[in-house]
C-alpha cells in the first residue's frame, strides 16, 4: 500500500515539476507520443530554436496528458508546438490568443481536430503536415512509372476532401484516377480489387480507414499479386512491400516547425497549412526487380528536385 502510493505520488509530482517548467517557458513543445519520430522532431525543434538565441531554460517539453485543459496560469508560453495529432488537440484547448504550430499529422487530421474543437483556423495557429505536395507526388509518378497512365486512389471518410485536387494534378499530367470511395474497413478490399482492375499504379493517399496497421499487410499482397506497384507515403510500407515512397524525415518537419515558431516568436505568426519544403525518396529495389523495373533513389530525388516541384 505504501509502496503504491509512493509511485503515484512521484508520478504526480513529475507532472506538476512538468507543468511548473512549462508555466515559466516561452516555447512548450507538446508530444502526442513518445516514440523514436516524436522525439526526434521535439530534438529537432529545441535545436534549431537555441541555435536562433533561444535559451534552453526558456523550452520545456511536455506529453500531452501532461498539458492542463484551459489553465490561465501559462502566461509565459508564446507559442505552442504540438506534435501529433492527439497533442494538437489538447493545445488547442488553451488560450485562443497562443500562437499554435502544429506538426507530425496529416493535412486531414489537421483539419479534422480544427472542425472537432469547433475552432477555426485563426491567424495564429498553423500546421506543417505530414503530406506531400500532390504535384510533388504525380511528378514521381511520372519520373519513376512513365508507361502508368491510369492511378488507382483510395479514398477515406478523411481522406475524400482532396479528392479534386488530387484528380485536377493528376490531369494535368495527362494522368487518369481510377478512383474509389471506402466509406468504412469492411468496404475496403471490395473497392481495392475494383481499383486495381482499371489502374497501372495505386497511389496511397494517408487516410486511417484505409492505411492502417491492421490494413497495409494485406493492401501490399494484394497490389503484388496483382502486378501493380504501389507509391506510398511511408518508409515502413516501403519496407513492408510497396515500391517506392515519398515522404519527408522527422529530422525535416522539425526544421520547418522550428521557423514558423521564430516566425510566431518574432510577433508575425503564420497561419494555415505547409507542405513539406523537403523530401526524401525510398525504393525496395526486391519489389522493382520482381516487377521489371530498374528504379534508383538518388537519381529518382534529383530528377525530382530539378523538375522544380520543391515548394
Amino acid at each position: 500500500m505504501l509502496r503504491t502510493l509512493a509511485i503515484q505520488f512521484l508520478l504526480l509530482a513529475g507532472c506538476l515539476a512538468g507543468w511548473g517548467a512549462a508555466q515559466a517557458a516561452t516555447v512548450a513543445l507538446v508530444l502526442s507520443d513518445k516514440s523514436a519520430g516524436y522525439t526526434e522532431v521535439a530534438r529537432t525543434i529545441t535545436s534549431e530554436l537555441e541555435r536562433s538565441g533561444l535559451a534552453a531554460s526558456e523550452i520545456v517539453q511536455l506529453a500531452e496528458s501532461e498539458l492542463q485543459a484551459k489553465d490561465a496560469s501559462v502566461p509565459a508560453v508564446k507559442v505552442f508546438v504540438s506534435i501529433g495529432s492527439e497533442a494538437f488537440k489538447r493545445v488547442l484547448a488553451q488560450d485562443a490568443r497562443t500562437a499554435v504550430v502544429a506538426v507530425l499529422l496529416p493535412r486531414s487530421g489537421f483539419d479534422r481536430v480544427l472542425k472537432d474543437a469547433n475552432r477555426r483556423a485563426l491567424g495564429n495557429v498553423s500546421a506543417v503536415v505530414l503530406d506531400q505536395p500532390f504535384a510533388r507526388r504525380v511528378e514521381l509518378l511520372r519520373l519513376a512509372l512513365p508507361d502508368a497512365k491510369h492511378v488507382g486512389v483510395l479514398m477515406g471518410p478523411e481522406s475524400v476532401a482532396s479528392q479534386t485536387a488530387l484528380g485536377q494534378a493528376l490531369q494535368a499530367r495527362g494522368l487518369v484516377m481510377e478512383g474509389a470511395l471506402v466509406a468504412d474497413s469492411g468496404a475496403l478490399f471490395t473497392s481495392l480489387k475494383s481499383v486495381l482492375e482499371q489502374a497501372d499504379v495505386l497511389m496511397a493517399v494517408a487516410d486511417p480507414v484505409v492505411y492502417s496497421s491492421s490494413t497495409i499487410a494485406n493492401i501490399l499482397l494484394t497490389t503484388y499479386r496483382a502486378g501493380i506497384p504501389m507509391l506510398a507515403f511511408s518508409p515502413a510500407y516501403v519496407k513492408a512491400g510497396a515500391l517506392l515512397a515519398l515522404y519527408a524525415t522527422p529530422h525535416q518537419l522539425g526544421v520547418q516547425a522550428a521557423g514558423l515558431a521564430r516566425q510566431a516568436l518574432q510577433g508575425s505568426p503564420s497561419s494555415g497549412v505547409q507542405f513539406p519544403a523537403d523530401f526524401e525518396i525510398a525504393v525496395n529495389e526486391h519489389v522493382a526487380r520482381s516487377m521489371g523495373l530498374k528504379i534508383d533513389a538518388k537519381t529518382l530525388t534529383e530528377k525530382l528536385l530539378s523538375a522544380g516541384k520543391k515548394p
